[in-house]
């Protein structure tokens, strides 16, 4: 498969904000221009930025290493994500599918967050004198520094997928929001966004080990993650999905005016 054809890790979740009223597609904002658009189809081609895929396990596998991203179970996922979408949580699969399905989404989430800090961290050894396959090893290192522990601690985390939200919500190209380091004062979660109207959320659970039964819960509203869309809109920096016009306008005056500031900033 070319460059041009692979398609992006995230696209299993971003198949829920694809339109099917007229046209078939995905309404966004181009982060990087300003300019909000329609990608047609299925197969969410907008989302085409180059990205680092780092294995995360406590001790990596040989094969690993030559994988471009986490590896999912993509027919337990879709059958997990569309359930929850349409708030049919009897349709997501057994109890050990729907785990699977949350440690999936786990994956992807993890991979979206570090992406930053690993392209920050390819241009910073690019300046060394430094081969690539050593500044590719120097990269890996740093981001499993810091995302091995974390996603050994979150894979004890318990999880809870909320559904039914009045609502849309949306996604950008970093969509797992860490409340714990996000918010002042912290909050006791991490999030990540499955569906225009749902929401998978971590809390703590105390456990050393065995991962617990994922709860699904009926909700209208989002409670103390009520800001869930400016945390995604203010971290986007390629792309942010939605499902209605007004708010890729809002994003895009929130953009505007951000760059506007930066300009204005901005020495001489």
């Amino acid at each position: 498969m070319t460059d041009q054809d692979r398609l992006h890790p995230l696209r299993p979740l971003l198949k829920n904000w694809i339109w099917e009223h007229g046209r078939i597609g995905t309404r966004y904002l181009d982060c990087v221009d300003g300019e909000i658009r329609f990608d047609e189809g299925k197969k969410s081609r907008f989302a085409a930025e180059e990205y680092i895929y780092v294995p995360l396990d406590k001790e990596p596998v040989d094969h690993a290493a030559s994988a471009d991203a986490p590896a999912i179970q993509e027919a337990g996922l879709a059958r997990f994500l569309r359930a929850a979408q349409l708030g049919t949580p009897e349709d997501a699969g057994s109890v050990a599918e729907v785990q699977r399905a949350v440690q999936d989404c786990l994956e992807l989430g993890l991979f979206s967050a570090y992406q930053r800090e690993a392209r920050e961290a390819l241009a910073r050894y690019a300046q060394e004198p430094m081969f690539d396959d050593e500044i590719r090893a120097a990269v890996v290192d740093d981001i499993r520094r810091t995302y091995v522990g974390m996603r050994e601690q979150l894979a004890l985390y318990d999880f809870s997928v909320l559904y039914g939200l009045s609502a849309p919500l949306l996604i950008s190209e970093t969509p797992f929001i860490d409340w714990r380091v996000r918010t002042s004062p912290a909050l006791p979660f991490v999030s990540l966004p499955l569906g225009p109207y749902c929401l998978l959320v971590g809390a703590s659970s105390g456990r050393k080990s065995r991962i617990g039964p994922v709860v699904w819960k009926a909700v209208t509203a989002l409670g103390p993650l009520k800001d869930h869309n400016r945390q995604i809109m203010e971290h986007a920096r390629l792309w942010l999905v939605a499902t209605t016009d007004d708010q890729l306008i809002a994003a895009q005056n929130r953009l505007a005016a951000a760059k506007g500031t930066e300009h204005k900033d901005a020495k001489p």
